[in-house]
C-alpha cells in the first residue's frame, strides 16, 4: 500500500511538472510576440502605449542560447521612480521555453529556491511565479503592446536600481 502511495505522488508530480512546462512554453510565446528581435544588440527597451504605464525591459545576462532579463512598469513622479511588479525571466531560445525565476507585484526581487526546500514547495512556486507571469503577458498583449511597441531605451532601470542601493549603504554608514 506504501508503494502506491508514492507511485500516485511522482505521477501528480509528473503531471505538475508537464503542466508547468506548458505554462512555461506559452510564456515563450507571448514573450515572442512583445520582444523583437533587436533584443541582441540592446540591454534596454521600452514600450509605451495609450492607457498603460511605461514597459521596461532590462536585458541582465546573454549567452548563446539563454538571456535572462527583467521586465517590469515604470512609475514615475519628478525624479523618483518605482517598478512593479518586477518579473526576472529567463528565456531559453532552443528549448523554446521563458520561465520566471522571481516574479514580485511590489518593488524589488525575492528569490525562492533554496537548498532546505522540499521538491514540491518549490514546484508549487515556479507554478504560482509563472503561471502570475503568464497571466501579466496575456494582459500586456491586449493592452497593445508588442514587437513594433518595443524600441531601444536608455537603461533607467539599472541606474535607479544603483541609486537606490547606494542610498540604503549610505543610511547605513
Amino acid at each position: 500500500m506504501v508503494l502506491f502511495g508514492q507511485y500516485a505522488g511522482q505521477r501528480t508530480q509528473r503531471h505538475a511538472l508537464k503542466r508547468l512546462q506548458e505554462v512555461q512554453e506559452e510564456i515563450y510565446r507571448q514573450l515572442q510576440l512583445l520582444i523583437p528581435d533587436d533584443i541582441a544588440w540592446h540591454d534596454s527597451l521600452a514600450s509605451r502605449v495609450s492607457g498603460s504605464p511605461l514597459l521596461r525591459l532590462q536585458v541582465i545576462e546573454r549567452h548563446a542560447y539563454t538571456t535572462f532579463f527583467r521586465l517590469t512598469y515604470e512609475f514615475s513622479e519628478g525624479d523618483d521612480c518605482s517598478y512593479a511588479p518586477d518579473a526576472h525571466i529567463r528565456f531559453y531560445s532552443d528549448a523554446h521555453l521563458a520561465e520566471a525565476t522571481s516574479y514580485n507585484t511590489g518593488q524589488g526581487c525575492e528569490r525562492t529556491a533554496h537548498p532546505s526546500y522540499p521538491p514540491v514547495q518549490l514546484l508549487q512556486q515556479a507554478w504560482r511565479r509563472n503561471r502570475a507571469l503568464d497571466r501579466w503577458l496575456d494582459y500586456l498583449l491586449k493592452q497593445g503592446h508588442c514587437v513594433s511597441t518595443m524600441k531601444p531605451a536608455e537603461n533607467k532601470l539599472a541606474e535607479n536600481t544603483a541609486k537606490k542601493e547606494y542610498s540604503k549603504i549610505s543610511e547605513l554608514g
